[in-house]
């Protein structure tokens, strides 16, 4: 299969990591559908990408909006019968404010809303697409935050909602060795984003992590944690 052939979902990808990843998949080309919460803030970012000649289609998805994810899955099978490639990069909640001991409980409940249950719910959804295509990928868009080796006292929400997310992409990875779909967890490092705020490194370095992992060949690793295509410690 060519690059030009493959299909691919990154989720909350109108600005920041999820556009430049959506931007560097697209001059690969793939077709890429441009997942976004605020579809009029998707096609603005979608269309400038066509300017430069990309092929991207900009989708509305929200994923913790079960509906939204089934009416997506709906439109990718009608259009194209197949996944190729699943992104997981929406993400939220840098909640370095809180401690564990005094954190809202409901600030984390909304992490782990979006950070965990998002990309799982994802998977649920398109993993029958996947299973269709003759190399499929599944990267989770993850953070060292998660890591408990290196886990410290900030952030505690985005922190554990990252770690649940490691061990679903163990967990998915176990489950489909030997389908041709390959599943890691992805860190993009410290980025210069809304998110990471100033002083982080490139958006292009960050998303270069991310699509190494979507660039795998077929013998590549699965169910792995990785950052610029070198194992993190869990």
């Amino acid at each position: 299969m060519t690059q030009a052939q493959r299909i691919a979902i990154v989720t909350g990808a109108n600005r920041g990591i999820g556009l430049e990843v959506v931007r560097q998949l697209a001059h690969k080309g793939m077709t890429v559908i441009l997942g976004s919460r605020d579809l009029e803030k998707g096609t603005a970012a979608a269309a400038k990408l066509a300017d430069e000649g990309l092929q991207v289609i900009p989708r509305h998805l929200n994923v913790t909006d079960p509906d939204s994810i089934a009416q997506l899955a709906t439109q990718v099978e009608q259009e194209f019968g197949r996944l190729d490639v699943l992104v997981n990069n929406a993400g939220i909640l840098y909640d370095t404010w809180q401690q564990a001991s005094n954190a809202n409980l409901d600030t984390v409940q909304e992490a782990i809303a979006t950070n965990t249950f998002g990309p799982w719910r994802m998977c649920k959804a398109f993993v029958p697409l996947l299973r269709r295509s003759q190399q499929g990928r599944i990267v989770n868009v993850s953070s060292e935050a998660g890591s408990l080796t290196s886990m410290g006292g900030t952030a505690p929400a985005y922190s554990v909602s990252k770690t649940a997310l490691n061990a679903f992409t163990r967990t998915l990875a176990a489950e489909l060795k030997g389908s041709g779909i390959l599943v890691n967890s992805i860190c993009p490092g410290w980025v210069a984003t809304d998110m990471g705020g100033a002083g982080g490194r490139p958006v292009e370095d960050g998303a270069a992590s991310i699509v190494w992992g979507v660039m795998l060949p077929d013998n590549g690793p699965t169910g792995g944690f990785f950052r610029d295509g070198k194992p993190l410690p869990w």
